[in-house]
């Protein structure tokens, strides 16, 4: 930054504050962290030399309080890959289970939103393809905040669900399945050429709610990618334009995702994900009936209170992972 040229090439100085912010930012948390554990020593030695009670409770409280926060400044030592800092863009599949799985894709978007919320992430909706009786049949919704991708390629994989369906008159225990995909938005971070003849534009009219609007024009986009085969839409802008500049946005996070994966091909747990959304392949599985209990496979983490994790509570399941798995996060 000291290098007189440092402005003359204004999109990658701005790069470079933006690294150097992550940085920064870490550093300043170890020092909060070491300060507060130096305090909290001299407070202890006054509690001893004192034998003052309430004090010495208040010590026990502070060394919580450091201990969470190291914990997490833990995790983001494992958040250390390229993209790890960067917003999601995240894509939940039904499989195997028909409407009771379209019905399993709303209970994750409602899981994934509420764990946003409480996370103080910020969340939008691209794209949404109604069950034809219930639920979602797949959707896509952004991320924002930091380290959102870091954390949520943690969900990346197969989710299944056993249940009493609600679908079901006879109230038989059903099985379903749902996939979740997870990609960096890193758009304004890297190049990625889309040639416009590589690329086949669609309209038309969007399904979901919006008003008359949306119901009268085709606002709806959705771009193929000739060469990948890549397919994306957005029907939730307001405007065509709008709807294909986000379906672009998607378009390019997919296609670095898949130049990441041919490079460094450590994505081999994702693509036999892709293969079959059912028996087998998942990662986690969520036990509603005969009993109550969510199971991540990977990391042998249960949790028995069903209700929390569906409305959110996901991050022992995310921070097991990310710990048993380094800094690579795969």
């Amino acid at each position: 930054m000291n290098q007189p040229d440092f402005w003359s090439n204004n999109e990658k100085a701005e790069k470079t504050l933006k690294q150097r912010k992550v940085l920064q930012t870490g550093i300043e948390s170890w020092e909060e962290q070491f300060q507060a554990l130096e305090d909290n020593k001299v407070l202890f030695d006054l509690a001893q030399e004192e034998s003052d009670e309430s004090t010495e409770i208040e010590v026990e409280k502070n060394l919580g309080q450091i201990e969470k926060g190291i914990s997490g400044l833990e995790l983001q030592q494992m958040l250390q890959e390229e993209d790890d800092h960067s917003d999601a863009i995240v894509v939940i599949h039904s499989g195997a289970g028909g409407t009771e799985a379209q019905d399993w894709v709303s209970m994750l978007l409602r899981m994934y939103l509420r764990w946003a919320e409480k996370n103080d992430y910020r969340t939008g909706l691209i794209d949404t393809l109604p069950g034809e009786e219930a639920g979602i049949k797949n959707v896509t919704f952004t991320v924002t905040g930091k380290y959102a991708y870091g954390f949520l390629k943690a969900e990346i994989g197969v989710h299944r669900l056993v249940r009493i369906s609600p679908f079901d008159a006879g109230r038989r225990r059903h099985t379903s399945f749902a996939s979740v995909f997870v990609y960096p938005d890193v758009e304004d971070d890297i190049d990625i050429e889309v040639n416009e003849s590589d690329i086949r534009v669609d309209t038309y009219r969007s399904s979901g709610a919006g008003g008359q609007h949306v119901n009268k024009t085709d606002s709806a986009v959705r771009i193929t990618h000739i060469p990948s085969g890549i397919v994306v839409q957005c029907q939730n802008e307001r405007s065509q334009h709008k709807n294909r500049a986000m379906a672009m946005k998607v378009l390019k996070a997919r296609l670095y995702e898949s130049h990441i994966e041919e490079k460094n091909q450590k994505m081999q747990e994702v693509n036999a994900g892709k293969k079959e959304i059912a028996w087998g392949s998942q990662i986690r599985s969520y036990i509603l009936q005969p009993y109550r209990l969510v199971k991540d496979h990977r990391t042998g983490i249960d949790i028995g209170n069903v209700d929390a994790v569906l409305d959110g509570d996901i991050d022992s399941f995310i921070n097991a992972y990310l710990l048993s798995h380094g800094s690579d996060g795969k």
